[in-house]
């Protein structure tokens, strides 16, 4: 059974691949020249450094909806600051904050802040700033609030206090996902009127001009409390297909792109004046099962749909070089990796465990996605239950779309590349599988209170082993489907001086340089 469906497997691939590199070609062709980096200009761009971004950059809202997506994460980290931030290794720094120490019972954080930082019209930032930026996040309730459930932060001289419910050891990790604006238009309307269209933040950039979706121009912030960024200008242009991308790089257009496809690595690595360059990564193809759905509610049935999808042989034909079977809900770079039995690909086994379970093959389920990069491997996916008699709808929505669909569990099945850019499963598995998360319609207070003791302790070990039992249950459960580590390929022109590929897919630019600027 296995050796004729391979055949058809590629020729549906390579099919693909055809019809999106016409595709491609159509869009390079319209498309125009802007001179940056070795884009032949006549000298005036050479300190303007063009990136061709992954994702999409649909809000520059940290606090918001958009607050967790790859986008509005790397527009953050530009242009406001953090009471910490992590290093490429996932250790933590201080940004706002000098220091931080917690209680004895670990249920509270106290954060020294700097008194050198400013925002960007100069005034200075304060701890009431933090605190309003912290409770406009708790109120607009985004993905990223779900990190402090029932917590609080208080002022208190130049310090800022959070207190837990409980104790949580990984508060300091978690807040490398929390931004600082001022508090004046934290304490506005709920939108914060048009200030995301121009922000005001105290990060090595500012907004020169934003277009949701396609272009993000940067400039640097002369009162940045740092190193103030010596390039004139970045720009991040949204260009969704890859091909397109990939052209937009070998002609100068673009300066640095990241995410390329495995086909197109080794091309890249044989050309003059590229640096080609593959990291692993904080993110995990992760792919939940609605388990609120009464068609999805049993595990046996979750278990059986993971066991009939080929993940294997997908991988190895669409990602050779930048993907690697998964063994846990995290992947390894995270503090909490454990890793968990495969589940072996069986289409007969898995097709004999539904009708067991009774489960209605008259029933299509949705499956929703965003970016078009994915959409051959849901396709394969989608392929593979097909195969045994699962009818599947690939949804592929708009970032924006997603993510409300997302929140509000219009999906029967959700993929995403998910990261974690704290290096702590406490962002991950402690924010979104908890019964109170309500992220993907599976509840189980013993996952509940493992979760919770892990973020108690401050003990790492007793942190790792505590998340091990924790990512047995969700394996085991089959919450999802965790087909792939992922590692991200990176590609730049030799002109640009001191870049450094980020893990997590969100490279900081303030101290990358375009040579001859």
């Amino acid at each position: 059974m296995t050796e004729p469906r391979e055949p058809r497997r590629l020729a549906r691939l390579i099919a693909r691949s055809i019809a999106g590199l016409t595709g491609a070609a159509l869009l390079a062709a319209c498309s125009t020249t802007t001179g940056g980096g070795d884009g032949g200009g006549d000298g005036a761009n050479d300190a303007v450094l063009t990136a061709a971004g992954t994702y999409p950059i649909e809000s520059l809202d940290p606090h918001g909806a958009q607050g967790a997506s790859t986008g509005t994460q790397f527009a953050g980290q530009a242009l406001f600051s953090r009471l910490v931030r992590p290093g490429p290794d996932g250790e933590l720094t201080g940004d706002l904050a000098e220091s931080w120490e917690a209680n004895a019972d670990v249920t509270e954080w106290t954060f020294t802040l700097r008194d050198d930082v400013t925002f960007s019209d100069g005034s200075p930032v304060t701890p009431e700033d933090v605190v309003a930026s912290f409770d406009r996040m708790m109120r607009l309730n985004g993905p990223n609030a779900g990190n402090f459930p029932d917590y609080t932060m208080t002022a208190a001289g130049n310090e800022v206090v959070v207190t837990s419910p409980g104790p949580d050891a990984s508060v300091p990790g978690k807040l490398v996902l929390f931004y600082v604006i001022p508090a004046a238009q934290a304490e506005a309307a709920e939108d914060a009127g048009s200030f995301f269209n121009d922000p005001v933040g105290s990060g090595p950039f500012k907004v020169a001009e934003f277009t949701p979706g396609e272009t993000l121009e940067l400039v640097p912030n002369d009162g940045y409390a740092g190193e103030v960024p010596t390039t004139e200008r970045v720009v991040v242009r949204n260009i969704p297909e890859l091909s397109a991308r990939l052209t937009a790089l070998r002609t100068g257009e673009v300066d640095v792109v990241w995410g390329i496809p495995d086909d197109q690595l080794a091309t890249l690595e044989g050309e003059d004046g590229l640096t080609v360059e593959t990291v692993e990564s904080t993110a995990e193809y992760t792919m939940w099962f609605n388990s609120s759905v009464p068609a999805l509610e049993d595990a046996e049935v979750r278990r059986a749909l993971w066991q009939a999808v080929d993940f294997d042989t997908i991988i190895a034909e669409l990602y050779p070089e930048t993907g690697t079977p998964a063994d846990a809900p995290v992947p390894p770079l995270v503090l909490g990796h454990a890793a968990q039995d495969p589940v072996t690909h069986d289409p007969d086994a898995a097709r004999a465990a539904l009708e067991d379970a009774g489960f209605d093959f008259s029933r299509t389920l949705r499956l929703q996605f965003a970016n078009a990069e994915f959409r051959p491997f849901i396709q394969a996916v989608v392929s593979d239950l097909e195969e045994i008699g699962v009818s599947v709808d690939p949804l592929e929505k708009e970032q924006a779309v997603f993510t409300e669909d997302l929140l509000a569990m219009n999906w029967d099945i959700n993929f995403q590349q998910l990261a974690t850019p704290t290096f702590d499963a406490a962002s991950n598995l402690g924010r979104l599988y908890t019964c109170d998360a309500a992220r993907t319609g599976y509840c189980n207070p013993d996952l509940d209170d493992l979760l919770a003791q892990a973020a108690a302790t401050a003990d790492e070990d007793q942190r790792v082993d505590l998340y091990a039992q924790a990512s047995e249950i969700i394996w085991t459960d089959a919450v999802g489907m965790y087909p792939m580590e992922v590692s991200i390929a990176y590609a730049w022109q030799d002109s640009l001086q001191g870049m450094t590929p980020d893990p997590s897919g969100l490279p900081d630019f303030s101290q990358v340089t375009v040579e001859g600027s």
